[in-house]
């Protein structure tokens, strides 16, 4: 076992700072799974149907999350888009709510109603620095000419160059990095920008998910060097770089039937075993060295470089052991009562355990 030294290890509880927690029978189905996954905190994407747009469909949104699992703390964000104003960000600001999502129009799940043009939303942004709100990117360029899934990150990052020279003193997350360019680039802006990496981008690559839907997201994994890229950069310490796993439950339906298939990764229940698992196969691969993979590299990433980007604390100070105990990934998470079957990422493979301390 290539990290011997870290069974029965003790670490903070996991932040999550980019999860799809849905709305609905899915949402009643995949939120109690959350601190199965070592996680106590969320970041909860606004791109419901219809998207969260308003401060009060935000508080409403995380008071049910709340009812189903109260020992969460849930961050929430709008959905950028043509309604939001520099007065709803003063008005999120004053409700607790931490930021707002950008999602280029049509590049993922319910991102039709996205951003086309950013110049329109600078007055928004010049309030988000006043208010200290934090822009959230999905980092993608729309698929036409010549971007395709492959080449969309890379295209989008002039973007995110320009919006950290236009707004030097905006907080912003490059959310689920897939490229060794993203993670060249964020470290090339200033303090105030950030990228997230998930749990399924540090073990895929682009042969993963081209025969596999339920390896397939956006945006998809890359090459070898790509997802090397993003696995040293995870366990650098470098507090540029934290944990988002963009978990996204599909129905079983979506992700093996129809005429398209649903992009989304499932990895809720098991988020933090997850990255262990990534980081003892990169070790056994020769990709990381053991000592790369240490307890303050594991608690930067999982836990405190986002806590500390986002301004905000472990209230309850909670614990979780690690251990490599034969655990098994389960097949399927059903609904009986809604019919609804999601498959995690990983299914039926041997993880990690976590417990909590």
């Amino acid at each position: 076992m290539a990290l011997r030294k870290l069974n029965g290890c003790i670490l903070p509880a996991t932040a999550d700072f980019h999860v799809h927690l849905r709305d609905g029978a899915m949402m009643d189905l995949v939120v109690p799974t959350i601190r199965q996954g070592g996680v106590n905190t969320n970041n909860s994407q606004p791109n419901l149907v219809p998207p969260i747009t308003t401060v009060q469909h935000a508080l409403e949104y995380r008071n049910k999350l709340e009812a189903l699992e109260p020992r969460v703390k849930f961050l929430m964000s709008l959905y950028l888009h043509e309604s939001i104003t520099p007065e709803t960000i003063i008005q999120a600001k004053q409700h607790g709510i931490t930021g707002v999502k950008s999602y280029p129009a049509g590049v993922t799940t319910n991102s039709s109603s996205g951003v086309v043009d950013y110049a329109q939303f600078y007055p928004v942004f010049e309030e988000m620095e006043r208010q200290g709100l934090i822009l959230n990117l999905h980092g993608e360029s729309p698929s036409t000419g010549d971007v395709t899934v492959l080449n969309a990150e890379e295209r989008f990052l002039p973007n995110l160059l320009e919006l950290n020279q236009k707004f030097p003193r905006l907080r912003i997350v490059l959310e689920h990095c897939t490229t060794a360019a993203a993670i060249e680039t964020v470290k090339k802006c200033g303090p105030t920008v950030v990228g997230t990496i998930t749990a399924h981008h540090l073990s895929l690559i682009v042969d993963s998910w081209a025969g596999d839907p339920f390896c397939f997201c956006k945006p998809v994994a890359k090459t070898p060097a790509d997802r090397d890229a993003l696995l040293r950069a995870a366990v650098s310490g470098d507090a540029k770089f934290f944990f988002g796993s963009d978990s996204a439950p599909h129905p079983l339906t979506a992700k093996r039937g129809g005429d398209k298939v649903a992009a989304g990764v499932f990895t809720q229940p098991y988020a933090t075993q997850i990255v262990l698992d990534a980081f003892e196969q990169a070790c056994e691969a020769g990709i990381l060295k053991p000592e790369d993979v240490t307890l303050d590299s594991l608690e930067r990433f999982l836990s405190r470089s986002g806590r500390e980007f986002y301004g905000i604390d472990d209230e309850r100070k909670e614990r979780i052991a690690i251990y490599k105990s034969h655990e098994t990934i389960s097949n399927t998470l059903r609904s009986e009562s809604s019919n609804i079957e999601v498959v995690p990422f990983r299914r039926g493979q041997e993880t990690w355990t976590v417990t909590w301390v």
